[in-house]
Formats: structure tokens, sequence, C-alpha cells
């Protein structure tokens, strides 16, 4: 873009100014509960982060915040490391979790019923 034409203009950094991005990975959820969940990734997750972790859930899908408390290697592969990771959920919206609770409720009324 012309930098005549932008809103508001850029100051060019003298030296360097740390950043991060945030790109969205795939994740095997291991296990779940209202207040947090186990997950299985492809790279480590620093303790204490938190993340937008987006749930499918069945027909339903909610996008929640979860902190990291534990992460540690799950296997090692020749050409692949795993990871898992517990995470507790953080400042969860009441949808998320009635999306949650409905999810793990049909769950086990599934199990329940197949036995």
């Amino acid at each position: 873009m012309d930098p005549d034409k932008r809103e508001a203009p850029r100051t060019e950094i003298l030296g360097r100014l740390p950043g991060e991005v945030t790109v969205p990975a795939p994740a095997l959820i291991r296990n779940i509960s209202r207040k947090g969940a186990q997950l299985e990734c492809a790279f480590p997750l620093i303790l204490g982060s938190a993340h937008e972790l987006r749930l499918y859930l069945g027909d339903d899908s909610v996008v929640v915040t979860a902190r990291v408390v534990h992460c540690q290697i799950a296997d090692i592969g020749r050409d692949l490391v795993r990871y898992v990771a517990g995470v507790e959920f953080v400042d969860l919206p009441p949808h998320a979790d009635a999306a949650i609770a409905a999810y793990l409720d049909r769950i086990l009324r599934e199990r329940e019923a197949a036995r």
C-alpha cells in the first residue's frame, strides 16, 4: 500500500521490537470437563500462557480461553514430537459452559445406552 494512503502513519523501528503471532493449530482433546481439558498437540505450550481454544462439540462449537497448567512430552517419534497439556478454562462464558455441559451429558447418555 502506498504510504500516502494510510490512515495512520507508520514509524520505522530502529533496532528490535519483539512481538508474537497466534496461529491456529490442530489439537486433539483427550478429555474434558466443565473446568478444563487435556489436549495433545505437536508443539509445547508455555506454562501459564493463555490460548483461545475452539472446541467442536458435535453440532455445536465454542471458543474458550484456556490457561496452561502443565505440559510435557507425550511421545517422541522419528519425525514428530507430541506434547500433552492440561488447561483450565478462564472466564468461561455462560453459553460455552452450557454447550460443554450439554456435550458431556450427551456423551454419558450415549455410553449408558450402549451398555
